[in-house]
């Protein structure tokens, strides 16, 4: 058994896989050419895509079947969270100059006010491969998922080809399998702690798995400043404003990495209380959180995440 590493850019970010086998039967121009088709289904940053043709059109129109099992997921994590995960928050997002346009100025009220009737996903109707759009102002942004959904293809694509263990990471969302050798060992994965100088490599906690997918949404990573505050990257889709809670990070551990990247951003915005229930409440993820507690950071897990090394098994 040998190690082969491929790395690469995609998706805006970098990506990096490790793979054990007996000789080196994925290469990465076949990596990028999955992450590239990907790309022209889900990305609002190429003109071409499938999802910028939706968001252009006044009704909708036929999608592909990456858009559409993103779309599927979507929706239904939509229902479970009560709308906290909504892939129509495109004009907020844009709106706060985190999508693919950028502002001069940040929106005031009455702005946020004339886009919210823009905002819900139950303004999508997915008919077969049609997607269909209720009023003609909603667009749709699939960051939120889509680099989970892409993990999970990628993974998909190993495993179709035989491999049986591997580790893949698309912008800091993984999903694993197997062991990692000549140790027979468990793979291991750093929780990043938040702080402001990512130069050096620093970990809140190194956690150990053989299976499943580790996606992590925190309010540090993308943000700017104003009027004194950081506005963060994570917009809540019911009032058009940034998460605002004691809430700095949320690790979830699931199956999958669209199910685990799906719900990383609705439970930063649900609070460390509800995010915690929520996650209690489910058997098919866990969860680690990072929050501020009177200016103290610190650390806790759901009840379901039983190891302090290995999270909950599937």
């Amino acid at each position: 058994m040998h190690k082969f590493q491929i790395s690469g850019f995609a998706q805006g970010t970098t990506y990096h896989i490790t793979y054990y086998a007996e000789d080196s039967s994925i290469h990465q121009r076949q990596v990028d050419s999955i992450l590239n088709s990907l790309d022209s289904s889900l990305s609002i940053y190429k003109p071409y895509s499938v999802i910028s043709k939706f968001n252009a059109s006044a009704s909708g129109c036929n999608i592909d079947k990456h858009l559409t099992a993103v779309v599927q997921k979507s929706l239904d994590t939509y229902e479970q969270t009560n709308g906290l995960f909504d892939i129509t928050v495109l004009p907020l997002v844009q709106a706060w100059g985190f999508g693919n346009k950028k502002n001069a100025s940040e929106p005031d009220s009455m702005v946020i006010q004339s886009l919210l009737p823009c905002i819900s996903s139950k303004l999508l109707v997915l008919e077969n491969n049609f997607l269909r759009k209720l009023k003609p102002c909603v667009q749709i942004d699939v960051n939120g998922i889509a680099q989970g959904y892409s993990v999970d293809v990628l993974s998909d694509f190993f495993e179709a080809n035989g491999i049986r263990n591997y580790m893949i990471e698309v912008g800091g969302e993984i999903r694993v399998k197997g062991k990692k050798y000549p140790e027979n060992t468990a793979m291991k994965i750093g929780v990043e702690a938040p702080q402001s100088d990512f130069d050096n490599e620093h970990f809140q906690k190194v956690i150990s798995l053989d299976s499943g997918a580790v996606t992590t949404s925190g309010s540090y990573r993308k943000y700017h400043e104003s009027g004194g505050k950081k506005v963060s990257h994570i917009i809540n889709p019911k009032t058009g404003y940034s998460s605002q809670n004691e809430l700095i990070s949320v690790t979830v551990f699931a199956k999958n990495a669209i199910t685990a990247d799906a719900y990383d951003n609705a439970l930063m915005l649900m609070g460390l209380a509800k995010a915690m229930k929520f996650v209690d409440d489910r058997k098919d993820m866990s969860a680690y959180f990072i929050y501020e507690d009177n200016g103290v950071i610190k650390d806790t897990t759901s009840k379901n995440f039983k190891d302090s090394s290995l999270p909950l098994r599937y």
